[in-house]
């Protein structure tokens, strides 16, 4: 146990040390945009992403992942604070984090398993094309040398690391070309244009609410809502890093660490964050691996509002541009055109509606949960198909009984002319009630016509659910 957290905290001090300074110099434009969006302070916002970096680094499940102030859930919280305030905010995320920690506790990580890997692939694509339409309002309609910036960053992150890799190229390109513009007085956007920036530490209070049936009424949808969207895509965040660095995390825990983050946030003046999948892929492709890089992110962005307020105001904003460029670059998985020529067409319909939703709604939660419904269809479709054979009063069934197939099956056996009827399951399974009300209600109407009918060949789990459920009927 002490092996591992060293490993964790101390295994790669220099790559996380330097991974995390990029990750914080990259989450100032983000949280002050992401608090924009919510309709709060820009303060909200980097108080968010310093308080939940800092503590997810030591309560999470999947070390060298970022979490701070997201788009997803910013969107989610909108209406909350125009209705309510800032202080129903604060609340909400109490009780999101409470929420969260309830979710760890009881296995939410369970449920990754039923998102299929269309989703998955949907998910991290529809990912990459929202950090990059994020990135549109910041350089259209700007001058020439906004893109003149951007291309020279892309360069520099592209082609550096093939040259120079002690230092990550994205804090190279950043503190190379913020230089430049300032020896030759160049006129480009800069953070400070996003908002304004308040050189002081968070402090804690309670929020200024009435404690009341009232008040959980107003904010326990707005923090269900925020609850679900910051775990799955905290948990999806964490499955990407886990695949990308061949490491293992324990989702549960993560799910607990969220909500220890969010809890302590809202009394810090926080907004609710969860899991940045662009900062994620920053980080780790600038060589952070473990908890420090986390730590190192949060801490480094407090140090940046505190004590370089004034410089960090003026990084140009075409800089960071082509950073996330790159990274929803390297975030798109160029190998789905491939997936979707080979892939079923249902699986590559469920990957394509999954991003199509996501990109639409500018929210991940409703198109993972509809790609997630979808391939359910799908799946219940296919296996719901009985095939049936027929051979002198024998019907011989080849497929799982359950409620979409059952009725197809009756629709079949029910017209049999024989005198005597032979139902064969020993190809098929008796999935649920539905299946066995399906056999009963064959057998008891061939045998109203005088007919004799036998069931055979049902395996031991199908036939304990069909005597228990035969007991019920017979008792009714």
């Amino acid at each position: 146990m002490m092996q591992s957290l060293k490993q964790q905290w101390f295994g790669n001090v220099r790559g996380d040390i330097l991974s995390g300074i990029v990750v914080a110099l990259a989450l100032i434009p983000e949280a002050i945009a992401f608090s924009i969006i919510a309709g709060v302070d820009p303060m909200v916002g980097l108080y968010a992403s310093f308080s939940i970096a800092v503590i997810i680094a030591f309560v999470g499940g999947r070390s060298g992942m970022i979490s701070a102030a997201t788009g997803a859930m910013a969107l989610v919280i909108v209406d909350l604070v125009v209705d309510h305030g800032l202080q129903y905010l604060l609340a909400a995320t109490i009780l999101t984090g409470i929420i969260q920690v309830l979710f760890g506790v009881f296995g939410i990580a369970k449920l990754m398993r039923f998102i299929p890997n269309a989703v998955m692939i949907g998910f991290v694509n529809a990912l990459a094309i929202l950090i990059f339409m994020a990135q549109v309002s910041h350089f259209l309609g700007e001058g020439y040398m906004t893109y003149v910036f951007i291309a020279v960053t892309l360069c520099i992150v592209c082609i550096l690391p093939r040259f120079i890799k002690a230092v990550p190229a994205p804090l190279i390109a950043i503190i190379v070309l913020t230089a430049i513009t300032f020896m030759f007085n160049i006129d480009l956007k800069t953070i400070g244009d996003l908002g304004s920036i308040t050189q002081s530490l968070p402090h804690f209070f309670i929020p200024d609410i009435p404690f009341n049936f009232d008040t959980l009424v107003i904010i326990f949808p707005y923090a269900l809502a925020l609850a679900l969207v910051g775990l799955m895509e905290s948990l999806m965040t964490a499955q990407i890093v886990d695949d990308m660095t061949d490491t293992k995390s324990n989702k549960n825990t993560e799910a607990r660490g969220q909500g220890i983050a969010n809890i302590i946030n809202g009394f810090f003046g926080g907004m609710a964050g969860c899991a940045m999948i662009g900062q994620s892929m920053i980080n780790v492709k600038s060589g952070g691996r473990g908890r420090l890089s986390t730590l190192v992110a949060g801490v480094f962005l407090m140090f940046l509002i505190l004590v370089l307020g004034n410089v960090v105001v003026d990084i140009p904003m075409p800089v960071l541009v082509g950073i996330m460029i790159m990274v929803s670059i390297g975030t798109f998985d160029w190998g789905s055109f491939k997936y979707l020529v080979k892939a079923p067409k249902s699986d590559a319909f469920v990957m394509l509606a999954t991003v199509a939703v996501v990109v639409y709604t500018d929210n991940l939660a409703i198109g993972v949960v509809l790609g997630v419904i979808l391939s359910s269809l799908f799946f219940v479709a296919s296996i719901s198909k009985v095939r049936i054979h027929q051979n002198n009063g024998t019907f011989i069934i080849e497929g799982p009984l359950f409620f979409a197939s059952a009725q197809n099956f009756v629709r079949t056996i029910e017209e049999a002319k024989e005198s005597n009827v032979t139902i064969d399951l020993s190809s098929s399974h008796l999935w649920d009630e539905s299946a066995v009300g399906a056999v009963l209600k064959v057998v008891m109407k061939l045998e109203e016509q005088g007919k004799t009918v036998k069931v055979i060949g049902m395996n031991p789990a199908s036939e304990k659910l069909y005597k228990q459920l035969l007991n019920v009927s017979s008792a009714h």
